[in-house]
């Protein structure tokens, strides 16, 4: 178990450190479409993020301040992210894909003090009356960070942080009402994601790690800044816009030196559709997954062509890694497991009345949290000390997860307790579908659910019962699609429509979302 000092700042102890023992080696290496190229050395990323840390002061932001980042994987992502840690404020990540009404709802809910976006984003955050800074576009009405990040002073003073201060802050979906914050502090991502990057990524200052993930995410937080950089590895980004091409990745792991590798399933099930024999990847010596179960029959066709084997593991936006399989162990990966437990947390299957259950039941996994706190779990819900409460019980945090544990203590993943639906790696809370979905004149009612799917995981699949003299046509179904890609986020939208006369309700008036699931 971590212990946490009364003083942490992920920037001035992790980057400055490596900036100090290895001033010359690469902590950052950027690729983009068109054949472009950016190395940062751990020293220039540490003069970077003084820069951007007295930027950001110059411009405003102050210690604590929550500042909305909607870019996409370039540079001056990470530059920003070193910067606004640095001085004590609070990223907030997003992603590109967010509409102008998931930003207005995140920019409300957070108390956004600032944003930062490109020039995409820039006309979704136009009525935004706080600070606003550009990147990669001089706009009016907009700093420029680029020049302001070239004008500032890499000289800074920087005053101490507490380990406990707000440090980062996740927007998570959830099955009821809007996505919640998950704010952690400064070292519970900071400091404890260096079990992830020992234990699962088995990361040396060696190695240049690959994690495919949006930048919006908290997965990029896990596998493309926290992890890597405690174990001083390089961070490798291939900044691919667009529909997943799983070609493309493959051929980036034969041209780059890439030793370990980060990819989630679904986009494993679309890379192991290709002849993999028609690739070699020098380099590459580990290779991971996260986000959703990984199928067996994916495993057993990437360990044939590559002699590698997937180490899958378990977390969420509010943990760091709590369950996996360890390379450096040694211990043997079982298809379709998610691993044993972190040996820096204890982890139990609990009923529901917080009774521990034995090898072979099925139960909630669990994280003790009583008589220690340990490092490495979320200070709260913010703004929402009902869903926290929800959570924390008795002696333990629930996940909210079901599984099954073996005799071997291998945790085997069984599905969420609640509805969230994961599709493609993203977590798509089905309220939200509903809500947009429920806007549109012709629908009287809708519930939406996860349908399981060979590619994407899941899928999501609305039931919609019409208003009166409403025909439910094929054209209807593709009117309703463009409404929800145009409403919410476009990841977000139904694939799947069925038209029904009623939904099935509980007595108090639910919906049933699990008989809907049985259906599907």
């Amino acid at each position: 178990m971590l212990d946490a000092p009364l003083h942490f700042n992920f920037t001035t102890d992790v980057i400055e450190n490596w900036a100090a023992q290895r001033p010359d080696a690469v902590g950052l290496w950027w690729t983009g479409d068109h054949a472009d190229e950016e190395k940062f050395t751990f020293r220039e990323l540490a003069t970077l993020s003084r820069k951007a840390a007295n930027f950001f002061q110059a411009s405003g932001i102050g210690r604590g301040d929550r500042v909305l980042l909607v870019l996409h994987r370039v540079p001056q992502w990470w530059i920003a992210m070193l910067g606004l840690i640095r001085l004590g404020a609070v990223p907030v990540p997003g992603t590109p894909l967010l509409t102008v009404r998931d930003l207005l709802y995140r920019i409300g809910a957070a108390e956004i003090n600032a944003v930062i976006t490109d020039a995409e984003g820039i006309p979704k955050l136009a009525s935004f009356a706080g600070l606003r800074i550009a990147v990669g576009a001089a706009t009016a009405g907009w700093l420029d960070f680029d020049a302001g990040l070239r004008e500032a002073s890499a000289t800074i003073a920087d005053e101490p942080t507490r380990s406990d201060a707000p440090g980062i802050l996740f927007f998570t979906s959830a099955t009821t009402g809007h996505p919640k914050m998950v704010l952690h502090t400064q070292a519970s991502y900071g400091m404890a994601h260096r079990l992830t990057g020992k234990y699962w990524l088995d990361l040396t200052p060696e190695d240049v790690h690959w994690n495919i993930s949006d930048v919006g995410w908290a997965k990029a937080a896990w596998s493309s800044f926290y992890a890597p950089w405690q174990m001083g590895a390089c961070v490798f980004v291939a900044d691919n816009r667009g529909k997943f091409d799983p070609v493309r990745t493959l051929r980036t792991l034969e041209d780059y030196p890439i030793t370990t590798w980060c990819a989630p399933p679904t986009a494993l099930r679309l890379i192991v559709r290709e002849d993999l024999a028609n690739y070699h990847f020098p380099k590459l010596r580990h290779a991971v997954t996260a986000g959703e179960p990984l199928n067996p029959e994916v495993l057993t066709i990437w360990k044939k062509a590559t002699g590698l084997t997937l180490h899958e593991a378990y977390g969420q936006t509010e943990t760091v890694m709590l369950i996996g399989n360890f390379r450096c162990t040694g211990d043997p990966v079982r298809p379709g497991s998610m691993g044993r437990a972190n040996p820096a947390f204890e982890i139990a299957l609990l009923d529901d009345d917080l009774n521990e259950l034995p090898a072979g039941e099925e139960g909630e996994v669990a994280l003790r949290v009583a008589p220690v706190r340990p490092l490495g779990l979320f200070q709260e819900y913010w703004q929402h000390p009902e869903v926290t409460a929800e959570r924390f019980r008795g002696d333990w945090y629930l996940t909210g997860d079901r599984a099954t544990r073996d005799a071997d203590g291998y945790f085997w993943f069984i599905g969420r307790k609640d509805d969230v639906i994961k599709s493609s790696g993203y977590r798509i809370g089905p309220f939200e579908v509903e809500s947009a979905l429920l806007e549109h004149h012709t629908v009287l009612d809708v519930a939406v659910i996860g349908k399981p799917d060979p590619i994407r995981g899941q899928i999501v699949k609305a039931f919609v019962v019409l208003r009166n003299g409403t025909p439910p046509d094929e054209a209807l179904k593709q009117q309703l699609q463009n409404h929800c890609k145009q409403t919410v986020a476009p990841y977000k939208y139904p694939r799947e429509i069925e038209f029904v006369g009623e939904l099935p309700k509980t007595t108090s008036g639910k919906t049933r979302h699990v008989e809907l699931r049985q259906r599907a």
